[in-house]
């Protein structure tokens, strides 16, 4: 009983009401939203995301005509169905820290990317920004430099697999263009990890994500790479959870 009654009290602050178990919770969540979490292979199939190359894609995205930038980051279809949705990425991008441009307008180039799905080459969905502070927040990395990312979902009728990929660096300020800084692939890569891995909150939701470090997707060095600045190689595959 008096389990009970402190789970009755400690529950409104967790969120979590303290008579549904967290299985349920979860089928909850999941009816509600309409989606079916994919279940994990037992044999070493599909791993929540598709190799772009197999189908004639690439783990660089389209800067200019020959270079791109890395696609260093994917947040996989065994993640939380809301986080797949455009509108749950734009939240969960919230959460750890990015969001919408600066009053909705957009600076500097247009990427694509072909994730191999049959889509072929397609502009980028989310152009999400480091947020200093709530309001405004992005106006500032606009002026200042700071964390990005661009954003492409995996959805195309050769490869539907409703991952997330993006593409993450580390700018420098709007006097030097939003060049990106030294090593900033992989600063920008590891600054969105880290806070994806440490949990994060945004309106009511709690998320945490597990990590797993993929090598042999991107080739380490910086042939075609946009700006010609080295990168390490490795991808960063994301399985976000909501709390």
């Amino acid at each position: 009983m008096r389990s009970f009654l402190i789970l009755c009290i400690i529950s409104p602050v967790l969120a979590v009401p303290a008579f549904i178990p967290w299985a349920a919770r979860e089928q909850s969540v999941l009816a509600l939203q309409g989606g079916r979490k994919p279940e994990r292979p037992q044999d070493g199939g599909f791993e929540g995301w598709y190799d772009p190359r197999t189908n004639g894609g690439r783990m660089l995205d389209w800067a200019t005509r020959k270079r791109g930038e890395p696609l260093n980051v994917i947040i996989s279809a065994f993640s939380d169905p809301y986080v797949l949705t455009e509108t749950g990425f734009h939240a969960y991008a919230k959460s750890i820290g990015f969001s919408e441009e600066c009053m909705g307008l957009h600076y500097g180039q247009i990427h694509e990317a072909d994730l191999g799905d049959g889509d072929g080459r397609k502009e980028e969905q989310f152009l999400a920004r480091q947020t200093y502070f709530p309001v405004w927040g992005t106006c500032w990395e606009s002026v200042a430099g700071g964390n990005h990312f661009r954003a492409w979902k995996q959805n195309g009728t050769l490869a539907n697999s409703g991952a997330w990929f993006l593409a993450v660096s580390k700018e420098e300020h709007s006097g030097k263009h939003h060049t990106i800084i030294e090593d900033g692939y992989n600063i920008g890569r590891d600054l969105l990890v880290e806070r994806a891995a440490a949990g994060s909150r945004w309106n009511g939701m709690w998320w945490l994500a597990d990590v797993e470090w993929r090598e042999g997707l991107l080739e380490p060095g910086n042939h075609s790479v946009n700006h010609g600045i080295e990168q390490d190689g490795r991808v960063a595959i994301l399985t976000v959870q909501r709390l």
